[in-house]
């Protein structure tokens, strides 16, 4: 088994290289050594790069070329919450350093540890084996992973000023379908009535808690060495507090159950794999583990469906406007009326 391995930086991705070596040099001390960049190629958003100074490995992460969403892509928030979290939560990489010195590399980065492992993205990894029980122990440790990240105590002074959880759900709502008028390409009828199917049911949240506000199996990784264990959470840009149902919401979102007719992200033919828990094993486990209430969870579910679709719209418009040249961007459009299509199903068992 191999660990996720960065490869050459995509050309238009690619930055001054020396001018970054001679900012580490001045600013960061502790490094020392001949710079080396690699670029890892499993995201869709934020940049993220393997750099090694000497004999020291870390990851660059910056947001992605062109304009971005007011308020997203923010590496100034990623790199607050992830030196907030470092003692009090075991799988949250350590923030090393934040430049807000856009010219350095063209925009404002952070430096983390780098941590080894495997990630799983589209499809069932060939190094491992077909093996239900393996699958079910990484669902258990990544549902376990975000309650134990939900009961770490948001009231300390340095978690609490990461975001204001009164109102927090409606301006979540707000906010999301805000960004679909900014970025849709076209008209999708199902995307204005879930806009307002969710604006009518905003609940009121019974819990506080700080918030990942991306979680999802490819945002984790796991050990090399005990394949089911998980080692980092990453893609900390939107940590906030507020009510924990909605990390959990986006959490099912993007999990595909055997027999679901409707995509739910990149990830569904993998999901068909047994063993995996399915998404209500997952609710129930988070509840045993949490003790938090879960009614309603359904309007989490169809929120984080909907959310989803706006960020792949967002994704793609950057494609559609010549804001990026990969490729990979192009087939996103059609993803966004299908995740559509799977909220309206998740809203009708409200």
């Amino acid at each position: 088994m191999e660990a996720d391995q960065p490869a050459e930086t995509r050309d238009d991705e690619k930055f001054d290289e020396a001018r970054l070596a001679h900012y580490l040099a001045e600013n960061v001390p502790e490094l020392s050594g001949d710079l080396s960049v690699e670029q890892f190629h499993g995201g869709h958003a934020n940049l993220t790069y393997a750099l090694t100074v000497g004999d020291t490995q870390l990851v660059l992460r910056r947001p992605p070329l062109g304009p971005v969403a007011p308020r997203s892509h923010d590496m100034r928030r990623e790199h607050k919450g992830l030196s907030a979290l470092g003692p009090l939560y075991p799988h949250s990489p350590r923030a090393i350093h934040l430049c807000e010195d856009e010219s350095i590399i063209g925009a404002i980065f952070f430096l983390m540890e780098r941590r080894q492992g495997y990630v799983i993205r589209n499809d069932w990894p060939s190094e491992l084996p077909d093996d239900p029980a393996l699958r079910r122990q990484i669902s258990e440790s990544l549902i376990d992973a975000l309650a134990d990240l939900h009961t770490v105590d948001a009231t300390r002074p340095e978690l609490a000023s990461l975001g204001k959880p009164e109102g927090f759900v409606e301006r979540q709502v707000t906010g999301w379908f805000g960004r679909w008028e900014k970025a849709k390409t076209r008209e999708i009828p199902a995307m204005e009535e879930l806009g307002a199917w969710l604006l009518a049911r905003i609940p009121q949240s019974s819990q506080v808690s700080v918030l990942h506000n991306d979680y999802k199996l490819d945002n984790a990784m796991y050990s090399l060495d005990e394949p089911g264990r998980l080692v980092a959470v990453f893609d900390w840009d939107m940590v906030t507090v507020g009510d924990p149902l909605v990390d959990l919401g986006t959490l099912l979102g993007y999990w595909t159950d055997p027999g679901d007719s409707l995509p739910r992200g990149t990830n569904q033919l993998m999901m068909q794999h047994p063993g995996f828990l399915d998404r209500q094993g997952l609710a129930d486990r988070y509840a045993q583990r949490t003790g938090f209430d879960l009614a309603g969870l359904a309007f989490y579910e169809t929120f984080a469906l909907f959310k989803t679709a706006v960020v792949i719209e967002q994704i793609y418009v950057r494609w559609v406007r010549g804001q990026t040249k990969d490729d990979r961007f192009q087939a996103m459009g059609a993803m966004v009326p299908h995740l559509a299509e799977a909220a309206q199903l998740a809203a009708s068992k409200a």
